[in-house]
């Protein structure tokens, strides 16, 4: 399995790369590479300078309106804006929900949605998890009954990030009581801005709000805004969160604030301690065997091939 980058491919990293740093703004690569706090037009200014590049959406294919770039192009776009102390594109409109309206929407709701999304114009927020229903997703409790043509929607969810920034949510909701508990979830696409809808932030131990409280209140949305079959919303969930986990590894994100930590060291006098830099030499190891197996990944998506012991096919990766 060959790991290193073809002629083209460097090629691609230098073209990303100049355009990355001639349009990334000083004080937002500044507040990144520091570790200072961004706010939400820091944030959403990169996301519209991606998208009207083209690359907010830069693991969409080309009948949506993405780059279409393959697997090894994605992975060095991620570089180089890592590299560029770039923010990480806010993922749950372009890397988590658009996939489910790609792939499982009507076309109505993709001239809709999308452009919104691929913009950077429309900030989307992630209502999955409840009280008591994290990991075991399929226990939602936040319930939708449909009356009409629209569905009332009632219930909690919680930790949703930046949900105080939140223009439209994406939610997991009970449509049903019957059967397995997969069985009676929808995918509802909701408007944060319709009335009932409250966000009561949640005070973290650094004194930031990033995660929130989103309570629904007798919450009106039209039935056009289901996402697919009714009680199919389980199938869809999956499918995003394939698209999710694929970029845990963040390497890039890694190795950059590794480096910021031997900036840190060597401006406090402690980079001569060799227990010290007993410690980052460990870390770096762990870094590059973990950019090596992205890149065996990487690699094998690239030919169509599966790596052993993944139990499936490789899914592309949504960053």
């Amino acid at each position: 399995m060959d790991l290193a980058f073809t002629p083209e491919e460097q090629q691609f990293r230098e073209d990303v790369r100049t355009w990355v740093r001639a349009h990334l703004p000083a004080d937002i690569a500044h507040k990144v590479r520091n570790s200072l706090t961004l706010t939400r037009d820091d944030m959403q200014n990169w996301a519209k300078i991606l998208g009207k590049k083209g690359w907010l959406g830069h693991a969409w294919p080309k009948q949506f309106g993405g780059p279409g770039w393959n697997a090894i192009q994605k992975h060095l776009f991620e570089e180089e804006c890592a590299l560029a102390c770039a923010p990480r594109i806010v993922p749950f409109g372009p890397v988590m929900v658009a996939p489910v309206i790609m792939s499982f929407g009507s076309a109505e709701q993709q001239q809709k949605y999308l452009p919104g999304i691929a913009s950077g114009e429309v900030w989307w927020s992630q209502g999955y998890s409840e009280p008591g229903s994290g990991s075991d997703l399929a226990s939602v409790k936040c319930k939708a009954e449909r009356v009409g043509n629209h569905y009332l929607v009632n219930g909690q969810k919680t930790w949703t990030t930046l949900g105080q920034y939140g223009e439209w949510i994406f939610c997991l909701v009970r449509t049903s009581n019957e059967g397995k508990p997969q069985t009676g979830i929808s995918f509802l696409l909701i408007d944060m801005k319709s009335k009932g809808v409250s966000v009561r932030p949640i005070k973290l131990l650094d004194g930031e709000c990033e995660v929130n409280e989103v309570w629904f209140d007798n919450v009106e949305v039209p039935v056009e805004n289901l996402i697919g079959e009714e009680n199919k919303g389980w199938t869809y969930a999956k499918h995003l969160l394939s698209h999710e986990r694929t970029n845990i590894a963040d390497v890039n994100r890694s190795k950059r604030e590794l480096e910021r930590l031997k900036r840190i060291a060597k401006a406090e006098g402690i980079w001569e301690d060799n227990r010290f830099r007993d410690e980052i030499a460990k870390l770096e190891v762990d870094v590059i065997a973990l950019e090596m197996m992205v890149l065996r990944v990487l690699s094998a998506e690239k030919i169509g091939q599966k790596l052993a012991g993944c139990g499936g096919p490789i899914e592309n990766s949504w960053q």
